[in-house]
Formats: structure tokens, C-alpha cells, sequence
């Protein structure tokens, strides 16, 4: 694909998130996101094969259900109540279709089954792009629609978070894996979106930075399997030093900044009195936890096979520059002891 074609593609990728983040009107948003998604369709064929071919095939087709869903959803609450704004929801029919359009979208439980399979025929790159720039604009709109104390969030919350650890337990494939992850992390946002939409933003913010860093390890690997995983020693040693402590922030492991917003999530669930729901959530983030725990095990605890050619590479790597990559790793390790600042500047 040509550096124009790129440049285009990503440009309207940036600017169909930024329209649906910006609007207010339902129609507009809309637009948006239709941007959106037809901008990734060419960055995911662009390595042409069958498997990349059925990825976006699917990917399109769960997009435009997803929008046909909301399209018809906001038409029916603009002739009920005549309102075309995001924030003026005021019908349950039209906000139980949309809540399920942008579940859907996000890849949530239980409309989840498209994430993982598309993920997997995707490169690396395109799939950290599903697996973060593409979150932001449904889960805008998600953040913005007035819900109440909806039981059918809170319904695909737990399951969310149940099904992204359970799912990824016997899984061989990163992608795959990253996917359910992905599936977990979104149901944990999930629960307090109805109370506490700065800490929602909060954990999508620690999610991406996480994300990204764990793509950019495997990218940099070219590890797609777990097996794959104890020869990376050989190539980057210092990288894989470093990727256990990552995927256990990932995990949500004390004293890693990814359990900062477990933490503040389960303070405020335990704040609005639903103990047994906060329950639930932490005994489910054990499962994403198991499998955090194989990853490492994999890259540190695995002995590759032991010869000359293969103890060699990191010498011969070419050398390359690795900032973004240094910058989001400090970030993903080392901003627990920053809660206190974050938290007042979430509340004030």
C-alpha cells in the first residue's frame, strides 16, 4: 500500500473518531463512526490473504449491523420523544437498542464472538488499532447516554468481565488472547460507567497505554503464539525481561499501575453498596490473571532450544528506536504511587 493511501486511510480514521467525539446529534455521530470503519477495512486487507479477507469480511458485516441497530434505534427515539441529542435518551426501547449497538461495537459480552476470530487474521498493528483507537468513539457515545441505573449495563459488565477471563484460558494464540483481554477490560469499565464516568476514562486510558505496550512487545518479538514466546530471549533480552512485569500490570497485579483502576473500581462499587457484584469482578479478574501468568512463564521459565544460531540473534538484531516503547513501559509499571494525585484530580 502506497505512503498516500496510508496517510489517507489514517486520516480518516483520526477523523471519524474525532467527529463521533465531538457531536452531539445522533445522525452525526453516526457518520462517524461509519468513517471509522470503513477507513480500517483497507489497513486490514492490505496484507492480502484468506484469513485477513475473512477477518474484515466479519468485521464489516458486525459493524454495519451495529450501525444499522443505532441508525434505527435514534430515528425511533427522535419520533417519540423528538429529540435527535445524544444526552436527551429518554425512551427505553431506543436506549436498550443503542446500549446493545454500542455493546455489540465494543465487543462486549454477550455479543463478543466476532472480536476474537477477526483479531486473530489480523497483523499486529491493525489489531492493536481494533483493539484501542477503535474503542474510543462507542464508548464516547456509551459514556454520554443518560441510562440510569440500567440493570442490562450492569448485566453485560459482569458477563464482560467473566467471559474475557474464562475465554481466555485455553487459548494458544496472543491475538486471540488480547482479545478476551480486551473483552475483560471493558467490562470492568463497564461497571461504574453508571457512577463514575471520569473513572471509566480513567481505566480506558491505562487500558490503551497497557495495550500498547504489550502489541509493541510482540510486534517487535514477532511472537503470535505462546510457544513462540521462550525463544524471544534470544532476540531481545531486556524486552523480555521487562514483558512478564507487563502482562502482570495487565493482570491487574499490586504494585503495577494496571491495579490502580481495579482498585478505584472496586472502592467505588463497594461506595454504592454492591459488595456482591464487586465480588464477582475481582474473583473474574483471577481468570484474566491465570492466563497473564502462563505468558510469563512461557517467556521466562521456558528454556528454548539451546545452540549457537539460536543464542545469537540479539547481537545481529538491527538497532532501532524504541522511546515510545520505553515511555509506555515506565507508564505501565510505575504510576501505582500516583493514585492519590489521579484520584483528587478525577473528583475535583
Amino acid at each position: 500500500m502506497s505512503p498516500n493511501v496510508i496517510l489517507l486511510v489514517l486520516s480518516s480514521l483520526f477523523f471519524g473518531t474525532m467527529i463521533t467525539l465531538s457531536s452531539s446529534h445522533w445522525l452525526v455521530a453516526w457518520m462517524g463512526l461509519e468513517i471509522n470503519t470503513l477507513a480500517i477495512i483497507p489497513l486490514m486487507v492490505q496484507q492480502y490473504h484468506p484469513r485477513s479477507v475473512e477477518a474484515s469480511t466479519k468485521y464489516f458485516l458486525v459493524q454495519a449491523t451495529t450501525a444499522a441497530t443505532l441508525l434505527f434505534a435514534s430515528l425511533t427515539n427522535a419520533w417519540l420523544t423528538g429529540q435527535w441529542d445524544i444526552q436527551l435518551m429518554t425512551h427505553p426501547i431506543p436506549t436498550t437498542m443503542i446500549i446493545l449497538a454500542l455493546s455489540m461495537k465494543l465487543g462486549l459480552a454477550p455479543l463478543h464472538t466476532w472480536l476474537p476470530e477477526v483479531l486473530q487474521g489480523l497483523d499486529l498493528t491493525t489489531g492493536l488499532i481494533l483493539s484501542t483507537w477503535q474503542k474510543l468513539a462507542p464508548m464516547a457515545l456509551m459514556i454520554q447516554i443518560p441510562t440510569g441505573d440500567s440493570p442490562l449495563i450492569m448485566i453485560i459488565a459482569i458477563l464482560s468481565t467473566l467471559v474475557g477471563g474464562w475465554g481466555g484460558l485455553n487459548q494458544t494464540q496472543l491475538r486471540k488472547i488480547m482479545a478476551y483481554s480486551s473483552i475483560a477490560h471493558l467490562g470492568w469499565m463497564l461497571l461504574i460507567i453508571q457512577y463514575f464516568p471520569h473513572l471509566t476514562l480513567l481505566t480506558l486510558v491505562i487500558y490503551i497505554v497497557m495495550t500498547f505496550t504489550v502489541f509493541i512487545n510482540l510486534k517487535i518479538n514477532k511472537t503470535t503464539t505462546i510457544n513462540t514466546l521462550s525463544t524471544s530471549w534470544t532476540k531481545y533480552p531486556l524486552i523480555s525481561t521487562t514483558m512478564p512485569l507487563v502482562l502482570l500490570s495487565l493482570g491487574g497485579l499490586p504494585p503495577l499501575t494496571g491495579f490502580m483502576s481495579k482498585w478505584l473500581i472496586l472502592q467505588e462499587l463497594t461506595k454504592q453498596n454492591l459488595s456482591t457484584i464487586a465480588t464477582i469482578a475481582a474473583l473474574s479478574a483471577l481468570l484474566s490473571l491465570y492466563f497473564y501468568l502462563r505468558l510469563s512463564y512461557a517467556m521466562t521459565l521456558t528454556s528454548a532450544p539451546n545452540n549457537t544460531s539460536g543464542t545469537t540473534p540479539w547481537r545481529l538484531s538491527p538497532k532501532s528506536s524504541k522511546i515510545m516503547l520505553a515511555t509506555t513501559t515506565v507508564s505501565t509499571l510505575l504510576m501505582l504511587p500516583l493514585t492519590p494525585a489521579i484520584s483528587a484530580m478525577i473528583l475535583g
